[in-house]
């Protein structure tokens, strides 16, 4: 078993910054690949970034490429999201996952945290 932790969300102005945190403990962190995800209100979750085992290969989704940036720390046990230049549209609870395998579908992670509200105001 994995648990998962976020926090860090909360209300920012569009166009400001926030960086999420998930903080994991259980079986060796350090194995799994580690996405986030986002649902907003009416909408399915959807991907958002994952980063492999030692940090070195990152994919983002189309919308938040060159304005997120996802990292991990393996001796925190952490892995972070650090969100700039927000937008209104970027409005949902965030998650962070645990995996073995590199995929965008959510079906594909085994473990998840309970999510952090992120709410962005225009």
């Amino acid at each position: 078993q994995v648990q998962l932790v976020e926090s860090g969300g909360g209300l920012v102005q569009a166009g400001g910054s926030l960086r999420l945190s998930c903080a994991a403990s259980g079986r060796t962190f350090s194995n799994y690949y580690m996405g986030w995800f986002r649902q907003a209100p009416g909408k399915e979750r959807e991907f958002v970034a994952h980063i492999n085992w030692s940090g070195g290969f990152t994919y983002y989704a189309d919308p938040v490429k060159g304005r997120f940036t996802i990292s991990r720390d393996n001796a925190k046990t952490t892995v972070y999201l650090q969100m700039n230049s927000l937008r209104p549209e970027d409005t949902a609870v965030y998650y962070c996952a645990a995996g073995m395998i590199p995929t965008t579908n959510m079906r594909h992670y085994d473990y998840w945290g309970q999510g952090t509200q992120v709410t962005v105001s225009s």
